[in-house]
């Protein structure tokens, strides 16, 4: 099943080209708000999955490209991100060891929305292609063996980066939990509509030209372990979002004015714009290209305010 917002944050299930309204199915589900909906939702989902299929058989669908798609998980408790969780195409000797970071609820934006490039002197500002596991039930101190029971489905994401910022070491925070930096969508996938989700073809497309495309069975540490690991340091509720990182190589500058469009195999794709109003620019090449030349540093940044600072 396909579960996504639309309008209003009316909920939908996705069918083709369509979609259509059970917002009044799930009305009984205690709720403040979209959030509180779809966690519930989540976590009661055995006891409302028949309700909705029936509801998605008998309703009227409304074409996709007639709706604005929202977030689908507007505000998620926790967004835990894997770090550097890509053999990048065999270039890695050996798995990094395990990390992870934290986004802030509020980085999330969906379909159709904007991330907004902030006035802080990053080197450059990325986002990376990913998939993300949304978690069923709650997940404390769990085993590998059992981690896939934890999985309600997954969710197309991008995780923005300002990379760079002073001062040295002082890294993740600032660089990856800024407003707007987590956009997500366009819809939920369910766990049995992905029957592995280690061999998935994930392709990221910067004004209609390729920059990542690659496998997630390129994956270092597999979900399980992921899971196993982030449960160990902290509980993980319905509905909360674990991304499980990137293959590097084909990263480059996400710049004013931009459409980035993320289509991870059987997710759907989400597309999203970028807007910096200080309208700084850098060559289009990726890492790959930079490390081709022979560089091991970010491309330089070739416009704008900050230019001054940035070296090859």
């Amino acid at each position: 099943m396909k579960l996504a917002f639309f309008d209003d944050y009316k909920l939908g299930v996705v069918k083709g080209d369509g979609i259509v309204d059970v917002s009044a199915v799930v009305r009984d589900i205690p709720h403040t708000g979209p959030d509180s909906l779809i966690s519930g939702l989540i976590e009661h989902f055995a006891a409302w999955r028949g309700k909705l299929d029936a509801a998605a058989a008998g309703g009227k669908p409304l074409p996709l490209s007639g709706v604005q798609l929202r977030a689908p998980l507007p505000k998620p408790g926790n967004i835990a991100c894997m770090a550097v969780n890509y053999m990048e195409d065999g270039t890695r000797s050996a798995p990094a060891p395990l990390n992870a970071f934290h986004k802030a609820p509020t980085a999330i934006i969906g379909p159709g929305e904007t991330m907004v490039l902030p006035d802080v002197p990053a080197t450059i500002f990325e986002g990376e292609a990913e998939i993300a596991v949304v978690i069923g039930k709650r997940a404390s101190k769990v085993s590998a063996a059992d981690a896939m029971g934890y999985v309600f489905g997954y969710v197309n994401f991008i995780d923005g980066s300002a990379r760079g910022l002073p001062p040295s070491g002082n890294v993740f925070f600032q660089m990856k939990s800024r407003d707007t930096f987590c956009p997500i969508g366009p819809f939920i996938v369910t766990a049995d509509e992905v029957p592995d989700p280690h061999k998935l073809q994930v392709r990221l497309w910067v004004n209609g030209e390729v920059k990542q495309n690659f496998n997630t069975d390129d994956m270092a540490h597999k979900i399980p372990r992921c899971i196993e690991w982030v449960t160990s340091i902290h509980t993980l509720e319905p509905g909360d979002i674990l991304a499980t990182g990137t293959n590097h190589r084909g990263l480059s500058a996400f710049m004013d004015g931009d459409t980035v469009e993320l289509e991870t195999e059987g997710l759907g794709r989400l597309t999203i714009k970028v807007r910096d109003e200080l309208k700084r620019t850098w060559s289009r090449e990726t890492r790959l290209d930079r490390q081709n030349q022979g560089f091991d540093t970010p491309t330089p940044q070739t416009g704008g305010k900050y230019a001054a600072k940035a070296t090859a």
